[in-house]
């Protein structure tokens, strides 16, 4: 029997999936799940792509501002209480340790969360961790990949391993680009 290879990915909002491959969205801000010391990258995942597992709760929707929103309704779609849609994955261009947390407000037009979301979901919970702002390239899949939802999938961590071995298409955005926004991210809050 062959075993299915598997592939890290990273549990985000589905909204800022949809985010991050409509161009609207390049910077996640991370702590870690409740149980997780903090934030980590494993040092093959901080080299390499790596896929974005759709997470949804109703309570999503005052959690993005309002020009965004419109995200809220495909996004959901992708992540049901039977199955999941993968439909991209991402590499980090950065990580930046926030330092200076004031500065979060202006790398607001880099991300989908109002700021009350940023104060209480990120900053506000855990408060001894430290907040991490990862710039990441996002990749779309050639194809999305429908898994169906395990227990394996569930509880509040990061990260979840895969079965899937994807294709993947063009990053959404170059790398010059992307070097750019990592510069004002440090220059902001690192």
């Amino acid at each position: 029997m062959t075993a299915i290879p598997t592939q890290p990915a990273l549990k985000e909002w589905s909204a800022a999936i949809h985010a991050l491959l409509d161009g609207r969205q390049t910077v996640l801000l991370r702590k870690g799940g409740i149980g997780e010391k903090r934030f980590e990258l494993a040092p093959e995942v901080a080299e390499s792509r790596f896929l974005l597992f759709p997470t949804v709760a109703h309570s999503h929707a005052e959690r993005v501002r309002p020009q965004h929103r419109d995200l809220l309704e495909p996004a959901a779609a992708d992540s049901t209480d039977d199955a999941v849609v993968v439909r991209a994955g991402a590499r980090v261009v950065a990580a930046i340790p926030v330092e200076r947390p004031q500065g979060l407000e202006d790398i607001a037009p880099l991300h989908i969360w109002t700021a009350e979301s940023v104060q209480v979901d990120r900053l506000d919970f855990r408060p001894r961790h430290r907040l991490t702002a990862l710039v990441v390239s996002a990749v779309p899949l050639a194809e999305p990949v429908r898994l169906t939802r395990t227990p394996a999938y569930r509880g509040c961590a990061s990260w979840v391993d895969l079965p899937v071995s994807p294709a993947w298409a063009a990053p959404v955005h170059t790398d010059a680009v992307l070097d750019e926004i990592a510069q004002r991210v440090r220059d902001s809050v690192g």
